[in-house]
């Protein structure tokens, strides 16, 4: 059995160590070396004196979140991730060929408002600055914060670290200042936060040898709600859904730009043969509200910034990352895909399986529930069915 709650560790100040070269969170190479599995109780690095981190680029001109100075995280931070399976999962479908518009019917689809007078941190997909399905389209993001704010959110913060570009270019390059300027959202870059502002997370059976850093603001957000898209990927993940949108918020190097004290988180993920066991132990550290899927388009090869397109045409919205990225590995498959994404049951993929395996979600096929508003998106609903137990 799996240990049900692990230890969170403040990164504490020490001597100040130098930075060290890191490679690119969404490398453009396999992973250049690999590690046996964890044995024992991860140990956590030696932590440099807390220094603000230099990015290679201006900040975007936002917010930027300060930690309170008497932080002190809950001794079980997943208890709720670790409790979140429920015996089904709903998942709304909506055939669509407009994301903007499906967003909409998804979510009203669903018929959940966890955004209700609570503050909200909003993970998108801004790994690049690609057209959808490589990030999150500047239309979608407009209404799904248009719709929180009529669903009557708190204080409403978008944040992201970028894995192939520095995360405050990459939003730029989005347009996505502007739009927290017209819509009154705070925006955070990620790398540009200092080391004070992480806290590191670690179990002895994780395949993390060094634990990885979490955003405190991740763990003391009230509502986390995150947007992702559908696509395969080509650097070892075999998919990027919500699961693998996660490591986005682990500290990386974006073009040799800021990260926690000197030890390389995303060259552990990229270097280790268990790279998809790694990214479903991300997911343990929170629980999100809500995942809305962009599955207008998909990436069926290739990505997660460019890749071979499919007309998928779907939006998905549900409470339960194992379903929702469990029915977007049967859409792939439908419009054939990688042989990697295609082997085997769909609940045998091993970002699957890990995250069932951690209690992050439903165990099976069997246990996800479509729900629809009209015939078309309902005899969609049917056929992904098929695949899905299939």
């Amino acid at each position: 059995m799996l240990r049900r709650e692990f230890c969170v560790r403040l990164l504490k100040a020490g001597a100040a160590v130098a930075l060290t070269p890191l490679i690119n969170a969404c490398a453009p190479a396999e992973p250049e070396a690999t590690a046996p599995a964890p044995t024992g109780t991860a140990t956590a690095h030696p932590s440099p004196t807390a220094t603000p981190l230099t990015p290679t680029d201006t900040p975007v001109p936002a917010a930027t979140y300060t930690p309170s100075p008497s932080y002190t995280p809950s001794s079980t931070p997943t208890a709720a991730a670790l409790s979140a399976a429920e015996p089904t999962a709903r998942v709304a479908l909506v055939k669509t060929r407009d994301r903007v518009a499906g967003t909409r019917r998804a979510m009203e689809v669903l018929g959940i408002n966890p955004a209700a007078g609570k503050p909200v941190l909003l993970k998108p997909n801004y790994n690049s600055a690609d057209p959808a399905p490589g990030s999150t389209e500047t239309a979608m993001l407009r209404e799904l914060v248009v719709m929180l704010n009529e669903m009557g959110a708190g204080k409403l913060t978008v944040a992201d670290r970028s894995g192939m570009g520095n995360t405050s270019a990459v939003m730029r390059a989005k347009g996505i200042p502007e739009l927290a300027e017209d819509l009154g959202f705070d925006l955070v870059a990620l790398d540009t936060l200092t080391e004070e502002a992480f806290a590191l997370i670690t179990d002895e059976n994780f395949h993390w040898p060094h634990g990885f850093a979490m955003p405190k603001m991740v763990l003391d957000a009230e509502c986390i709600i995150q947007t992702c898209c559908l696509k395969t990927h080509r650097y070892g993940g075999h998919f990027t859904m919500s699961l693998k949108n996660s490591v986005g918020l682990v500290p990386g190097t974006p073009s040799g730009s800021g990260f926690v004290g000197s030890h390389n988180y995303m060259r552990d993920l990229h270097g280790s043969p268990h790279m998809r066991l790694m990214i479903a132990e991300i997911n343990a550290a929170y629980t999100p509200a809500l995942i809305v899927m962009d599955g207008v388009e998909a990436f069926v090869q290739g990505g997660p910034a460019t890749g071979t397109r499919a007309p998928t045409e779907v939006i998905l919205a549900s409470t339960d990352r194992v379903a929702i990225d469990a029915v977007g590995v049967a859409l792939l498959r439908m419009f054939g895909t990688t042989p990697q994404v295609s082997e085997g049951r769909i609940f045998e993929q091993e970002q699957i399986a890990r995250a069932v395996e951690l209690g992050l979600g439903v165990d099976g096929p069997e246990k996800i529930e479509f729900i629809t508003g009209d015939a078309e998106s309902e005899a969609y609903a049917a056929e992904i069915r098929n695949v899905l137990i299939a």
